[in-house]
């Protein structure tokens, strides 16, 4: 027993997920896992908030559907979203008759939902819940840095938010062709003093490290106990830095490491660092690996969402920016 660390006797177990993504994010990599791929990013609405909001809705009620339950049957929702009081996963929630735990996470909130309902459900006081996260690169781009109409110039650190949205099922244990929840490592807020709010990846990894290497620890497990230790979006800059502080403490990422944010788009040397966003690791862990998982192809995945936990006031303050990162082991018997 540790502090950090939460084991799941029970099996929680995802047995649908759910997807949306942008016309970027569709034209990627990962486009073809996409459930719903946008024609653009308003999605049909007046502004890019709503269409943040009407994502996630979608994905709630794609997730449900997929179930092959009715929303009768979910016992709550989790969700939350990187906007100011997560009022897109709100504004989402009041479309349903069903309990509501908002959550904030920054881009870590996917693997802190599924985290949270596995020990809910584990414990037996909930059945089914649906976990949901999404972000819009509108939305988020002009509330944590400059207005879209300035357009400023990126500096070569920074990373595209993700438009797009995911969504999960956690139900009590059904059968073995559905992966569980073994485990779940919460992460501690750690700040390296990074204040640049572009620097993402820079910001996030010694957070990601730190998870990583506490639950090898706890679980008595290293790197090469699992088929892909997936983390959120450090980008590419981030991902590299994660595994320089991992070697340093013993522990050699680089043969199963795969970041979500150097997943999600097309990228080339000269271009930015890949994906961020509470969407990235919704849309490619959902979308992708959960695939995959039921396909077989992979049998342990070690999921690691991260997020920066910045606000736009505190880096106009010229406050440093604190991250936390939360992991979430998944196994498919067969």
């Amino acid at each position: 027993m540790n502090r950090e660390t939460v084991y799941f006797k029970n099996k929680p177990q995802i047995i649908a997920t759910s997807t949306i993504g942008g016309p970027k994010e569709s034209a990627g990599p990962i486009g073809d896992f996409i459930e719903n791929n946008l024609k653009n990013d308003k999605y049909n609405e007046k502004t890019f908030e709503k269409a943040e909001c009407k994502m996630l809705s979608t994905v709630i009620d794609k997730v449900i559907g997929n179930s092959g339950y009715d929303s009768c049957d979910v016992n709550a929702i989790i969700a939350g979203d990187l906007l100011n009081q997560i009022i897109s996963s709100s504004y989402a929630a009041r479309d349903y008759k069903i309990p509501y735990i908002g959550v904030y996470s920054a881009c870590s909130t996917m693997s802190e939902s599924i985290a949270i309902a596995s020990m809910m459900v584990d414990a037996g006081y909930m059945n089914k819940i649906v976990c949901a996260t999404g972000s819009h690169f509108s939305s988020a781009e002009r509330q944590y840095r400059y207005p879209l109409e300035l357009g400023s110039t990126r500096p070569p650190q920074s990373q595209w938010t993700v438009t797009g949205a995911g969504a999960c099922f956690i139900s009590r244990y059904v059968d073995k062709n559905y992966p569980y929840i073994s485990s779940a490592t919460f992460g501690k807020v750690i700040d390296y003093g990074v204040i640049d709010a572009n620097n993402m990846g820079g910001a996030m990894a010694p957070a990601c490290a730190d998870t990583i290497i506490t639950h090898f620890k706890n679980t008595k497990t290293n790197p090469n106990d699992y088929d892909v230790i997936l983390t959120g979006d450090l980008g590419v800059l981030g991902s590299r830095l994660l595994k320089d502080l991992t070697i340093q403490k013993g522990f050699d990422l680089s043969k199963n490491h795969i970041d979500c944010g150097e997943m999600i788009f097309n990228i080339v040397e000269d271009e930015y660092q890949g994906g961020s966003g509470a969407g990235c690791s919704a849309i490619v862990f959902n979308g992708y690996f959960y695939k995959k998982l039921l396909e077989n192809k992979y049998k342990r995945i070690l999921f690691v969402a991260t997020g920066a936990l910045l606000s736009s006031i505190t880096s106009q303050q010229g406050e440093s920016i604190p991250c936390v990162s939360h992991a979430v082991e998944i196994i498919k018997e067969k």
